[in-house]
């Protein structure tokens, strides 16, 4: 009884140091736990993005065919549908019609420039001769006037001649009677008289002729002249009606531009997929009457994916560009993918219930950390994001990687978010 009542000291000892031990490992398990939680934040509240485009028709007409499904993956290149194209066909016949028959015009216009450009060479060349024709007038009234000079010249030696040969024949004559001189004698004065008289009328015939020369050459030179001013005329005559082609060459441009615009139309009546995507939205079938610029489908694009999850201020110290990140997703949440810190972020938009605006009647207001708590999903219980999806599992879709995961922090009064970026590569 002696040896209980020693040992009894001894167990209360053993069991204050087992209970100090454990309390002691607990509160160390406690602050490793919050001390690995601050050096390595997780956080729930994330959502797996990717970018997406609208796919609209360029050109309108009825869907001949649609092909593709909805949720279907498509790779970059394949035909997603095709828009009835016999209109844009005949457009692009007419298009392509109307440049060759301008092209066409432009033949023969240019043609016909160079039948009136050789018929101005022609007619230039008439009024060069009509010109040196009337050089030529020119010079034969020279000629002719000083032939008249003398005419003129010879007239009057002629007539001078017969003077002299008269007025000695009327002296010699009176001496015949009287014996002083032979008849022989007289007859040869009378016949030197004669033939100056005939000298004489040739020399003003002469004369005249020459005259009648100098009035030809002045009347061909005024004619020269007139052909020389009609040539002219009608060289400046044919220069204005000369065509040019700018009218018809200007239209080119035009007519190109038309023929690229139809052909431009007829290429966009089949639409391809620009990238390795995901078909969704689908709501459209064969036949449908497409509109431009309407909204057919969606296309989510496969070659990249990004994660933005949210996390508390007092955790952003620890994030930082390049530092490793795991990713877990909750349809499968067997799978982990890598991701790499991309950037952080300086702000988001608060939330849309702090703040109703004027078309809620309420004012913006300071919230409590609480209440910013409360708002977020930082909570003992995660409600999963709620999708309409059609495919049976999350590894039905291109995961190939992961581009980001964006970073909330509660900034305070207003409860408004810093952003943190994560970006890294997902397994094929």
């Amino acid at each position: 009884m002696d040896d209980s009542n020693d040992l009894q000291p001894e167990r209360h000892r053993l069991g204050r140091i087992v209970s100090t031990i454990i309390i002691a490992s607990a509160v160390l398990s406690l602050a490793l736990v919050i001390w690995l939680t601050a050096i390595h934040p997780r956080t729930d509240d994330a959502t797996v993005l990717a970018n997406f485009i609208g796919i609209a028709p360029v050109v309108e007409g009825p869907v001949v065919r649609l092909a593709v499904e909805d949720n279907q993956f498509v790779h970059k290149g394949d035909l997603l549908y095709e828009i009835d194209d016999l209109p844009y066909r005949y457009a692009l016949q007419q298009a392509l019609s109307e440049q060759a028959a301008l092209e066409g015009n432009i033949r023969d216009q240019s043609r016909q420039i160079a039948g009136q450009k050789s018929a101005i060479v022609a007619q230039q060349a008439a009024q060069n001769a009509s010109e040196a024709a009337m050089h030529r007038a020119t010079a034969q009234i020279d000629e002719a006037t000083a032939d008249v000079g003398h005419a003129e010249a010879a007239v009057k030696q002629a007539q001078a001649e017969y003077d002299y040969a008269a007025s000695n024949l009327k002296r010699i004559e009176p001496l015949l009677p009287r014996k002083f001189v032979t008849a022989d004698q007289v007859d040869q004065l009378r016949s030197n008289t004669e033939a100056r008289g005939e000298q004489l009328r040739q020399a003003q015939a002469q004369l005249v002729l020459k005259k009648a020369s100098l009035k030809a050459a002045v009347a061909a030179e005024v004619q020269s002249v007139a052909q020389v001013g009609q040539n002219q005329a009608q060289v400046e005559q044919r220069g204005h009606e000369v065509r040019i082609l700018d009218p018809l060459t200007l239209q080119r441009e035009a007519r190109a531009a038309a023929v690229e615009h139809a052909r431009y139309n007829l290429d966009h009546c089949r639409v391809y997929a620009p990238f390795d995507a995901r078909v969704t939205n689908l709501t459209i079938a064969e036949g449908a009457f497409a509109h431009i610029g309407e909204q057919l489908f969606t296309l989510i694009d496969a070659r990249t994916w990004w994660t933005v999850a949210n996390f508390r201020e007092d955790q952003l110290t620890h994030i930082h560009p390049g530092d490793h990140a795991r990713v877990f997703i909750m349809q499968t949440p067997g799978a982990e993918f890598d991701g790499v810190v991309d950037s952080v972020g300086f702000g988001v938009t608060p939330d849309p219930d702090a703040q109703l605006g004027a078309s809620g009647g309420a004012l913006s207001r300071p919230c409590s950390h609480s209440e910013c708590s409360s708002w977020s999903s930082q909570g003992w219980c995660h409600k999963p994001g709620r999708y309409p999806g059609r495919q049976s599992s999350l590894a039905s879709l291109p995961w190939r990687h992961i581009t980001g995961v964006l970073i909330d922090q509660d900034s305070g009064a207003l409860c408004a978010m810093n952003s943190n970026l994560i970006q890294g590569a997902l397994p094929k």
